[in-house]
C-alpha cells in the first residue's frame, strides 16, 4: 500500500526504515523521502512508528517474562 503519494513510498519501505531505527516522521523523510513534501502522510507515518514501538514493547515484556520463568524453573530444579 502506498503511504506517501508524493514519493511513491510504500508501507513496506516505511516499515523497513522504522525497523532500521527511524523514530520520527522527520527521520523517515530524511531516509526515504516519505513525509517530506506535502505532509499529508505524516499521521500515517506516526501510526507506523507507534505500531513498531508497541511491538518492541511486547517483545521486551515477553523476553522479561521468559527470563523470569527460566529463573523460576532453574530455582525449582536445584531444590
Amino acid at each position: 500500500m502506498f503511504v506517501c503519494l508524493c514519493t511513491g513510498a510504500t508501507s513496506h519501505v516505511v516499515d523497513e526504515v522504522v525497523a532500521n531505527g527511524a523514530r520520527t516522521s522527520r527521520d523517515i523523510a530524511a531516509i526515504c523521502g516519505a513525509g517530506g513534501d506535502c505532509g499529508r502522510c505524516r499521521r500515517t507515518l506516526r501510526a507506523i512508528i507507534a505500531a513498531h514501538s508497541e511491538v518492541a514493547d511486547c517483545k521486551s515484556k515477553v523476553a522479561e517474562c521468559t527470563s523470569k520463568a527460566a529463573d523460576c524453573k532453574s530455582n525449582s530444579i536445584s531444590r
